[in-house]
């Protein structure tokens, strides 16, 4: 017995995390596509660069309102609904800020129900122009028609 207390740690196995094997004789495996390419975007990526597209042709409208509001993309809203909601699943949520505790006015849009809703890219992006514009709508006490007239 040794009086050495790190020979009673098993060693763990060393990975090697910059070496690549070549499995089966086919040559090292790379990326199935470059990173130009449309397809590397993730699904997440694209919806996020729809959010911002959309929320930037509304803020052009409404620049000195919206110049303390964050905007954000959640995959999925809270499981639990606030009791004044009702049960039916929320597309996006604005939530007024506070400014004793340096929060800033915050409009979050939710991926996941909005996907499911939309049957095409054509139709998703008016669908997220819609909930955009309600959420502003909502959060700075003005008609639906003032923020986004085209609806």
């Amino acid at each position: 017995m040794t009086d050495d207390p790190q020979a009673l740690i098993p060693a763990l196995p060393v990975r090697h995390m910059g070496r690549r094997r070549d499995r089966r004789g086919r040559g090292l495996r790379g990326p199935l596509m470059p990173s130009i390419m449309p397809a590397w975007r993730t699904r997440s990526d694209r919806f996020d660069d729809l959010v911002l597209a959309c929320m930037e042709r509304l803020e052009d409208r409404l620049t000195d309102r919206l110049a303390g509001v964050e905007f954000g993309v959640e995959e999925v809203p809270p499981s639990e609904p606030a009791p004044w909601e009702h049960r039916a699943v929320p597309l996006g949520r604005s939530f007024p800020g506070d400014r004793l505790a340096g929060l800033n006015d915050r409009i979050v849009v939710y991926r996941r129900p909005l996907l499911t809703r939309a049957s095409s890219e054509d139709e998703l992006e008016i669908l997220v122009r819609t909930v955009l514009a309600e959420q502003i709508s909502h959060l700075l006490s003005i008609p639906l028609e003032d923020v986004d007239p085209d609806l």
